[in-house]
């Protein structure tokens, strides 16, 4: 079975870069901007259940994602979800800044902490297919899910596909027929996913936020297309692959696998700026390898975490992400999603730093970013091999104690929450939108770091 080649076809010639994989098509020439860049795929042996979520600011047209797929899907098969099914697996996975105080060196010392466990529009009219004929066209489905309408084509050649969208008013970017042409030549089907403005939902800052859209697909190789997003593009481009797999991690198995340095202690100054700060730690990571490569962010069984931003997935987190489609009975007792592993990776890439599509593939489990209460640490800057996936980007604030010391064996090292509650915790979300350049890492990271100049303080 061919793999799946992912596409989304967009109008936004201007809009700023950043996009998902690809680009949309619009029923008019205005301008919509993509301001998503998040994708999950759910993997069990040959079969992959992908989610896709996007959301753009522009006029209210009706416009539609073109996705390259390697059978024709059918109704059954492609699911909506909820507008804010992302958040939890974003929150979960995210580069996380904590906060320790050292304790009183002349007071008791604690009973020991439990750790945590480690593993655990319109449709189209009936004489179509026969008045696009001619193009090599053919309209395989059609049936509408949610605030979508969905055509399943099958095309002879790119030309025609592009003469047939052309010719259902959608406006397209300059060279789209030749970045169709290979997909066209793997005989992919191309899911239409038109949106019916009138159905969709706006935020309260009046941003169209579209359903997420779930479909799943036999498929041998794990593979993420996202040069034909570059069409669009002009500036660098973000994207967020969280990955659910019921043992095993992946990595990038044709680009360099990247680590962000993890278990740094910083300063205060982080606090405020901490997107931007783990921003400029990434592309001071990505500089090492010419700014080519996926950096793995997070790797760690879906049943626990430590820290914890937010609770682990649940069961129904699972099902929701396509487990009740590739696991149904998983999903009838819920314990055949236990183990499962999320990994977290961050791709940023421009038109000289991507020459093919991505793909992944299994990798050994790894263990690095577990800062423990007493201060020490596993892993120290990089993940090392594990039997279980237990990495993480973690960076720390320590409070050092600064009062009396009237005892005459102090016991120094000893590191807890503030003294007036629990453990105070930061996610860097919303990447993309944090700025850059704003933090100067020399200033602000205390660790050593010898591979990105970092003297340490």
């Amino acid at each position: 079975m061919r793999t799946i080649v992912l596409a989304l076809l967009s109008l936004a010639l201007a809009a700023p870069a950043q996009a998902f994989c690809g680009f949309f098509v619009a029923g008019s020439n205005d301008q919509l901007t993509n301001s998503a860049s998040k994708v999950v795929l759910l993997r069990k042996d040959d079969h992959t259940v992908m989610t896709l979520s996007n959301n753009y600011q522009g006029p209210p047209e009706n416009f539609a994602l073109v996705v390259p797929v390697p059978v024709v899907l059918h109704k059954k098969d492609v699911k909506t979800l909820p507008a804010n099914v992302f958040d939890h697996i974003d929150a979960l996975s995210a580069p996380r800044l904590v906060e320790y105080w050292e304790r009183d060196p002349c007071a008791p010392l604690p009973p020991p902490m439990p750790m945590a466990a480690a593993a655990g529009g319109m449709m189209l009219g009936g004489n179509t297919r026969a008045r696009h004929a001619s193009h090599g066209v053919t309209i395989e489905a059609q049936f509408v899910a949610g605030e979508y309408q969905i055509v399943i084509l099958s095309a002879k050649d790119s030309g025609g596909l592009e003469i047939w969208l052309r010719e259902n008013h959608y406006h397209l970017p300059v060279g789209a027929a030749q970045a169709l042409a290979p997909y066209v030549r793997e005989q992919s089907k191309f899911f239409v996913a038109k949106v019916d403005i009138t159905k969709v939902h706006r935020d309260a800052h009046g941003v169209v936020v579209l359903s997420p859209l779930r479909f799943g697909f036999p498929q041998k190789e794990l593979r993420l297309p996202v040069r034909l997003g570059l069409l669009n593009a002009n500036g660098p481009q973000d994207l967020l692959i969280y990955v659910l797999h019921p043992s095993s991690r992946f990595e990038a198995a044709n680009y360099p696998n990247v680590f962000p340095p993890t278990n740094l202690e910083v300063t205060d100054a982080v606090r405020g700026n901490f997107a931007s700060f783990y921003n400029q730690l990434f592309d001071a990571a990505l500089a090492q390898h010419q700014g080519r490569g996926i950096v793995t962010e997070y790797a760690w069984q879906t049943t626990s975490c430590d820290p914890c931003p937010t609770p682990p997935l649940s069961p129904s987190d699972i099902a929701t992400l396509g487990g009740d489609q590739v696991a149904p009975q998983a999903m009838r007792t819920g314990w055949g999603y236990a183990g499962w592993v999320l990994t977290r990776l961050h791709a940023r890439y421009d038109r000289k730093t991507l020459g093919e599509d991505l793909v992944f593939h299994e990798a050994p489990p790894i263990v690095g970013g577990r800062g423990m209460w007493n201060g020490s640490s596993e892993g120290d800057l990089a993940p090392k091999p594990s039997e279980v996936n237990n990495f993480q980007a973690r960076y720390i604030i320590r409070h050092y104690w600064k009062g009396k010391v009237a005892c005459k064996s102090p016991q120094w090292g000893v590191w807890g929450g503030p003294p007036d509650g629990s453990p105070e915790m930061v996610a860097a979300r919303d990447l993309q939108s944090a700025p850059r350049g704003r933090v100067k890492l020399r200033e602000v990271v205390n660790t050593q770091v010898p591979a990105l100049g970092l003297p340490g303080h």
